[in-house]
């Protein structure tokens, strides 16, 4: 817990003294409305790709910036409607679900890029994670999971580790068994977040293999 509230200061992420993101996602907002104005704009004159483009660099750069700490909070669900907008805006139709056009698009929505994001933070930060294959040298299904920390106190749930070891270990087996191999985990891990386009966690927990 000490981890994550400086790296959140570190960060410069606006949280107030009870953890809640609201605050932060007050401030991100306004950022989030005017890049969609933008992109309203920039679809005059811009192809899809190009459009895509300038998606990424003025919504998705503000909307991913600390997104494993805020993005399974209550309050990100106004920022998910702001980017369905977005993607709305840049060319949607009525005969072709918002979700179908995040896949066509190759976007992650707001809770797919979640789950990306913490998977990167455990990727990158192996040293801070323990795998059951460590604990048992019995080859099963679960030697390919993390282990997780003994503390059942709900803020440390709420923490990027636990949930970064929960979210990878709900992963399907033939993604998890190559995580070593780092370049092919992550082709991987995004197209089965794209090819699922998932709109909540829940959604990704009751995933079946």
């Amino acid at each position: 817990m000490i981890l994550q509230t400086n790296f959140v200061k570190f960060l410069d992420i606006t949280v107030d003294n009870t953890l809640s993101w609201k605050r932060h996602i007050d401030t991100i907002t306004p950022k989030l409305n005017k890049a969609c104005y933008i992109i309203r704009r920039s679809k005059l004159y811009l192809s899809h790709d190009a459009l895509r483009m300038v998606c990424y660099a003025f919504f998705h750069s503000v909307m991913s910036y600390g997104l494993i700490f805020w993005g399974n909070s209550t309050s990100s669900k106004c920022v998910f409607k702001l980017q369905k907008r977005a993607i709305g805006i840049m060319g949607a139709r009525n005969n072709v679900s918002c979700r179908e056009f995040f896949k066509l698009l190759k976007i992650l929505p707001l809770s797919a890029q979640c789950i990306y994001s913490l998977l990167m933070f455990v990727v990158n930060n192996r040293n801070l994670f323990l795998d059951n294959a460590e604990l048992c040298t019995i080859k099963t299904r679960i030697s390919y999971n993390l282990h997780p920390p003994l503390s059942h106190l709900p803020k440390h749930q709420k923490g990027v580790h636990y949930a970064g070891i929960r979210v990878f270990n709900h992963l399907p087996t033939s993604i998890k068994s190559i995580v070593n191999e780092t370049k092919i985990f992550k082709k991987a891990l995004k197209r089965f977040l794209q090819d699922n386009s998932l709109y909540s966690m829940d959604k990704f927990f009751n995933f079946k293999e």
